[in-house]
């Protein structure tokens, strides 16, 4: 920003309006005109992420020195000291302890205007001190990021420090602590590629620049025009590299429903109520979540009714149930290799009071959500953000809970060149080796590997008008007869419905729906399943991890039948 002569007004970087600075100020340096984000020192930035007054800064902070006796147009030791009284700071970054949304984490923030926000042996040693702290303390870890990169006057010090902090980071996810990266702008170099962008969680603010090379250094190595917006957070949000990008503003508020949704539950014995029963409910008492045997279930529907009525697009999809069923739930986002599908969607929810990791297919209600996340069929970059989010979920001690509702996962050239068979085998393997409890429901239909991919769980349960099969009624005709015109009888000979899936073992139990199915009464059909899905979770709640595994391995061990010794 260039001030003119009264210090009172500045030209935006990014509309080139004049604006007022105490108004910028209060902003938080975000253009009032444009929305330009400008850069903040670290304190101001911490100040925007933490509740007032809660900051503690670690004592002593890190200082570094000059271990090359290195020099260019002025000596190390110099330039070091012109930084130190420019910020106020001893190096480029500031760490200590606070509170976001009144809960207790260990915090750290760069400052960009101390040589560039460069990463040298005291930047290291901080970022790895803040990791410490939080292992030692068992808090979370929010790290704001702003820097071009690592130290050029501390040589190959300097570039030792990607290696220490990737080290450190790693501690964090062996000791199941939540890692949180704000990367703001400019995000680049050696800082980026360690620990930036190792956290579990991977938060941009709107309009940040991030990458390894500069933008003018790979153009001019490869001559060739960069993409729009290459580089920026919003760009990289579509490549599936990060989870969420937020304007200034919104960086608190979602730190805050990170933390309060990533903390594990403890569940405490209730006391005993005094209950006061409706008479009605002693002579009409109320059925039971879970059917577990299918002579209970009867009803008028032939299979390829069910299968109709499975696929009907007014049924509650899974954000429907998502939002209904929790009070709260931050979507996360990518699979930080390709993109981010949006026929899976995850994150932390509270659920019944407690943090839960929920993962699910999304179809939709109308033609313009169904084409957007492709009818619920997953590409290989759903599959491995599934098999990200339940990892995290894992390490956190977090439940995950799936909602399974797809014909199956996305065929296609694009979907084989990026592995598909692959994503989905990873996918099942990485299911069975959660610690945690895993409850998965089927909502709607369950088609072949695309839906077994979320749905290797310790209790699998399905809505009494939901489908679950190797492969829908009409490829089944079409492979064994050449078209799909068998597929009425073949429903019926696919055992598909739920009466018969409990009988085989597939499922656990079979969630009611009321007449008509879910979609005449929504409202009932999810209040139904929150209770089915919490029961579920009781059932596993007194389970150690190794418990857990045994359970889901011995689970699936039983299913099949075989011939012969």
């Amino acid at each position: 920003m260039t001030v003119t002569a009264t210090d009172e007004w500045t030209r935006c970087a990014g509309c080139s309006a004049i604006v007022y600075l105490p108004r910028l100020a209060r902003a938080h340096q975000v253009c009032p005109e444009c929305g330009h984000h400008h850069r903040l020192r670290a304190m101001e930035r911490i100040a925007t992420l933490v509740d007032e007054g809660s900051f503690r800064p670690a004592v002593p902070q890190v200082r570094g020195g000059d271990p090359l006796g290195f020099s260019d147009t002025l000596p190390y030791t110099e330039r070091l000291a012109r930084a130190r009284a420019k910020t106020g700071l001893d190096d480029a970054i500031v760490y200590g302890c606070a509170s976001i949304g009144a809960r207790p984490a260990v915090v750290a923030a760069m400052d960009f205007a101390f040589l560039g926000g460069s990463m040298g042996s005291a930047v290291g040693e901080a970022v790895t001190r803040a990791c410490e702290l939080a292992v030692r303390t068992r808090l979370p870890l929010v790290l704001a990021i702003a820097s071009g990169g690592a130290r050029m006057q501390e040589g190959t010090l300097s570039l030792m420090q990607m290696g220490k902090t990737a080290q450190a980071m790693s501690r964090l996810r062996q000791e199941g602590l939540l890692s949180v990266c704000v990367l703001t702008d400019p995000t680049f170099g050696g800082v980026t590629a360690s620990f930036a962008t190792l956290g579990d969680v991977l938060v941009a603010e709107r309009g940040a620049l991030i990458g390894f090379a500069g933008p003018r250094v790979i153009a001019a190595a490869t001559r060739e025009r960069l993409p729009e917006g290459f580089q920026s957070a919003e760009y990289l949000f579509a490549g599936g590299m990060l989870d969420r990008v937020e304007p200034r503003e919104g960086l608190r508020p979602l730190l805050s429903r990170l933390l309060a949704l990533t903390t594990p539950h403890t569940p405490q014995p209730p006391a005993d109520p005094v209950v006061v029963r409706d008479p009605d409910e002693l002579t009409n008492p109320r059925p039971p979540a879970v059917v577990r045997d299918p002579d209970e279930l009867t009803g008028p529907l032939r299979p390829h009714e069910t299968v109709r009525l499975a696929r009907d697009t007014a049924r509650p999809t899974a954000l429907d149930y998502i939002w209904h069923l929790c009070t709260d739930f931050v979507e996360l986002h990518g699979d930080r290799l390709h993109g981010d599908d949006p026929a899976i969607v995850g994150g932390p929810a509270m659920l019944g009071g407690a943090p839960v990791m929920i993962v699910a297919h999304q179809k939709g209600h109308d033609t313009k959500e169904l084409v957007a996340r492709n009818f619920g069929l997953a590409h290989p970059e759903g599959y491995r953000k599934a098999l990200r989010l339940m990892r995290l979920a894992d390490r956190l001690g977090l439940p995950v809970v799936t909602f399974v509702d797809t014909q199956g996962a996305a065929p296609g050239v694009g979907a084989e060149d990026r592995g598909q068979s692959w994503a989905i085998a990873e996918c099942l393997a990485g299911m069975s080796e959660l610690a945690v409890p895993v409850v998965a429901t089927v909502i709607g239909e369950g088609g072949s590997g695309g839906a077994l991919a979320l749905a290797v769980a310790n209790r699998v349960l399905m809505l009494r008008h939901a489908v679950y099969s190797v492969i829908s009624p009409e490829s089944c005709s079409t492979i064994l007869h050449g078209d799909p015109s068998h597929a009425l009888e073949l429903s019926s000979s696919l055992r598909i419905t739920a009466p018969d899936l409990l009988r085989l073992g597939v499922v656990d139990g079979v969630v009611p729906e009321p007449p008509g199915g879910a979609q005449e009464n929504p409202a009932a059909a999810m209040d139904a399943l929150r209770e089915a899905v919490l029961e579920a979770l009781g059932e596993l709640a007194g389970m150690d991890g190794a418990q857990l595994r045994k359970d889901r391995y011995e689970r699936f061990r039983r299913l099949g039948v075989v011939e012969g010794g």
